[in-house]
């Protein structure tokens, strides 16, 4: 086993930079549909829906609902979704 002194003295394989430098927060690919579905489900009405077109999705279906609950789990906001071939309905529940 190496001491404290060993470890010390080799040369570092990786660079280092200040903290100030690393990202806190992760930019993933589905960010800006995230964002914005959240942003709108922030000012849906009580009993209303997001009606949200696959088409206009940056990514599958599957993906993009993972992304979301992900991101909603964060925020405390309890989320219910439902898809049929065209739509993914998004809606807040009182869980």
């Amino acid at each position: 086993m190496s001491n404290d002194s060993e470890v010390a003295s080799k040369a570092m394989k990786f660079e280092s930079v200040p903290q100030v430098n690393v990202p806190k927060g992760r930019d993933g690919k589905h960010k800006e549909i995230i964002t914005q579905l959240l942003s709108d489900i922030e000012q849906l009405a009580v009993g209303s829906a997001l009606k949200i077109p696959l088409a206009e999705l940056p990514d599958s279906k599957e993906n993009v609902r993972s992304a979301l609950s992900r991101a909603a789990r964060q925020r405390k906001i309890n989320l219910a979704t439902s898809s049929n071939d065209e739509f993914l309905f998004v809606w807040k529940t009182d869980k």
